[in-house]
Parts: structure tokens; C-alpha cells; sequence
């Protein structure tokens, strides 16, 4: 990671999410065997990583493998499931080095074994690490999510310690995955795509979102830069008027 100063910028966000999206697309621009973008794409992962740590973001999470992705070609999936153990073991010393948290949210019930217990692991590891969390979503999906949440709290009302007029969306977003971290305040998803793909849907009630072409490999510390200083002059009035956000803010 560079130690030199990055210019300041104000307002930055305290959680950015990041759809990759683009790999296969710059395989196939840059005549790669199959499966290279996506190794591609791991790579680029890195920097990013390291510049929001530079600036302070507190959270990052990255869409590696949606609950949608489980249909694409078996060769495809096998080669994101090892490239997702590949990430885990590179990732773990860069998370001692700069004291970063690790975590994954999704559905691992239909991960292999082996990828669960590695998953585990590095949480556990990095647990006690406070600089910055990265948060990787595989198989995961935003309804799954919320289908989830209303699970839990079904099975309070049924046993008796939750009445159903106390739910309410207060009390779902705490049974959401990342419930103890700040909501999404950022998405950004590369590849030229203008949809959020069941990503995070209760966590990006009120982010302000970001779409670039640039397929995710070419995605560069620049290009997130000049996105968090749009970001910044941005006026986020969560449902209130203009004048009630800026009396607020003098």
C-alpha cells in the first residue's frame, strides 16, 4: 500500500458495496483461455482493498458468487469455487498485515466442506481486527437474505417470544446479514450493467448508486476515487427536503 497522501475528500462513505461484474467479457476481449477473467478479476480485487483502507472506508463488500450463479456451467462454477479458496488463502496474510477483518455472508449451506471450513477460519482469524472489514458475498442473495431474516423471526413468534405486530422493519434489519455495520451508503457495479442483481436489497435502501462500462479487471484506485468524491457531493436527504438536510447541516 502506497504511503503517499491521498488528496482529501469529504464525506466519504463508511460502507462501499461492489458488484465485480465483467469478467468473462474481458476474457473474451482479450482472447484469454476460459476462466481467465476470472483470475483476472481476483487480482484486481487487491488494490481497491488496500486504497479504501487508505481512506478510511470502514466496509467493503464485493458480490464474488450470487445464489443466481450456481446455474452457470459446472466448469465455470468449479474454477469461481477454487478461485474463491485461491482468494481466502492469499487474502489472510494481507489481512494480518494491514489488521483488516474478513467475513462472508450467503448461504453456505451448499458450499463444500472444505470451503466452509476455510471461511470459518479466517473469520476467526481476523475477528479481533478493527482498521476495516471485508465482507465477501458468496451464494449469496438479497431475498434469500430477507426470506431468511423472516424466518428467525417467525420462529419467535411461533415460540411464543415475539408477538407478530411487534415486526417491523426496525426489527428485520436486525436479523439481516450485516445487521452490525453501517447500511450500504455506496454501490458501485462495473461491466456496463445498470441493475443491482439481488444484491443487498435491504442494506441498499438508501445507497447512492454508481455503473461504469469499465469491466471489473480494468476497475482502478482512479476510477473509485473520482466515484467517492461524486459521492461526496452528493446531497443525501433520506426523504427530507433540501432546505431541512441543509438547516441541519449549519
Amino acid at each position: 500500500m502506497s504511503k503517499t497522501p491521498l488528496p482529501p475528500i469529504v464525506n466519504l462513505p463508511r460502507h462501499i458495496a461492489i458488484i465485480m461484474d465483467g469478467n468473462n467479457r474481458y476474457g473474451k476481449a482479450h482472447a484469454l483461455q476460459a476462466g481467465a477473467g476470472h483470475i483476472k478479476g481476483k487480482d484486481a480485487l487487491d488494490p481497491i482493498v488496500e486504497h479504501c483502507l487508505a481512506r478510511g472506508i470502514k466496509v467493503l463488500t464485493v458480490f464474488a458468487f450470487s445464489s443466481e450463479n450456481w446455474a452457470r456451467p459446472q466448469p465455470e462454477v468449479d474454477l469461481l469455487m477454487q478461485l474463491l479458496e485461491n482468494t481466502i488463502h492469499e487474502q489472510l496474510p494481507r489481512m494480518n498485515k494491514y489488521q483488516i477483518r474478513l467475513r462472508f455472508i450467503g448461504n453456505r449451506s451448499i458450499l463444500n466442506p472444505n470451503l466452509q471450513a476455510l471461511m470459518a477460519d479466517a473469520e476467526t482469524q481476523t475477528a479481533h481486527f478493527d482498521k476495516m472489514t471485508l465482507v465477501i458475498a458468496i451464494s449469496y442473495g438479497g431475498q434469500w437474505d430477507i426470506a431468511l431474516a423472516c424466518q428467525k423471526l417467525a420462529i419467535q413468534v411461533q415460540n411464543g417470544n415475539l408477538a407478530p405486530n411487534d415486526i417491523n422493519a426496525d426489527l428485520i434489519g436486525q436479523h439481516v446479514a450485516l445487521s452490525d455495520v453501517p447500511c450500504v451508503d455506496m454501490l458501485i457495479r462495473t461491466g456496463g450493467e445498470w441493475r443491482i442483481s439481488n444484491f443487498l436489497l435491504w442494506q441498499l435502501a438508501y445507497a447512492e448508486l454508481f455503473f461504469t462500462s469499465t469491466l471489473w479487471p480494468d476497475f482502478g484506485t482512479d476510477e473509485l476515487d473520482r466515484m467517492i468524491q461524486d459521492f461526496g457531493n452528493r446531497e443525501r436527504r433520506f426523504g427530507k427536503t433540501s432546505e431541512q438536510v441543509q438547516n441541519n447541516d449549519n
